[in-house]
């Protein structure tokens, strides 16, 4: 009985994939989120070159190529790669100093490199025929943790046990201090999760949906308006991967201010 039920799904797919190969709309959004060997084929392990490699590789050297040679003549009157140099040193400093205070500004290398490797790597998925690597949460949950753990860290390295006054609502009625103390531990521990889910989430589902609507630009009768909707979701996308990488960072810079600055 079994073997003929999975017999009966497994003709039931061929049925299906042969349906959708008969009307031209066969594509699989997700496949461009695959990790692949960059030479050869097989298993990925943990020192295999992949084409996250290459791409992470990719987004160091352009930044090198921007921040480092783009402004290495430093001229009065500013090329365009070292004007851009310039507005983001200048957007991140800034930010940094809103949020954080003077203190921050000290922290300006890590910060600023956070951004940098974010929106670059954001930007460079957007080519065809790239790969996100901002997509996946095994890059988006480290660069998360290493803010959490930084800012943790450098909580009880300025403040000592005084830093567990973040968890500590003075403000608030007696009673309720105790519950606020536990939403404010569980909030703070799921800060991690929510910083990468946010990032990668994103990025993920604009690809994803830019996918869907290639793969109906086939189909004669409705590719006009296909091509208008990715013209369309294309430019959304690249606001959101600059809104991406400002959301990372602001709420970096808020958590670093939480650590400088414990107490309500």
């Amino acid at each position: 009985m079994a073997t003929e039920t999975a017999h009966g799904a497994e003709m039931a797919d061929h049925g299906a994939g042969q349906a959708e190969q008969a009307s031209g709309l066969v594509f699989h959004p997700m496949d461009q989120f695959i990790v692949k060997p960059l030479f050869g084929h097989g298993d990925v392990g943990m020192f295999t070159i992949t084409n996250v490699t290459l791409w992470l590789g990719l987004a160091i050297l352009a930044i090198f190529a921007l921040m480092v040679l783009g402004t290495s003549r430093r001229a009065i009157v500013p090329s365009r790669s070292q004007s851009v140099a310039e507005l983001a040193y200048g957007f991140i400093y800034k930010m940094i100093e809103d949020v954080t205070g003077k203190d921050g500004l000290r922290y300006f290398p890590y910060i600023m490199t956070l951004f940098m490797f974010i929106v670059t790597a954001n930007f460079l998925g957007l080519v065809p025929m790239s790969f996100t690597t901002t997509s996946h949460f095994a890059v988006t949950i480290v660069l998360a943790l290493a803010v959490f753990l930084t800012v943790t860290i450098l909580g009880f390295v300025k403040n000592g046990p005084s830093f567990l006054s973040l968890f500590w609502v003075s403000s608030a009625p007696l009673a309720l201090r105790p519950i606020l103390a536990i939403i404010e531990i569980i909030s703070y521990f799921v800060r991690p999760v929510s910083h990468s889910i946010r990032l990668a989430g994103n990025v993920m589902a604009g690809h994803a949906v830019l996918k869907v609507f290639a793969g109906f630009a086939a189909v004669a009768a409705v590719s006009p308006l296909t091509i208008v909707a990715i013209t369309a979701i294309y430019g959304l996308e690249v606001l959101v991967a600059f809104i991406q990488a400002y959301v990372f960072t602001i709420l970096t810079c808020v958590y670093l201010k939480d650590a400088l600055h414990p107490h309500h």
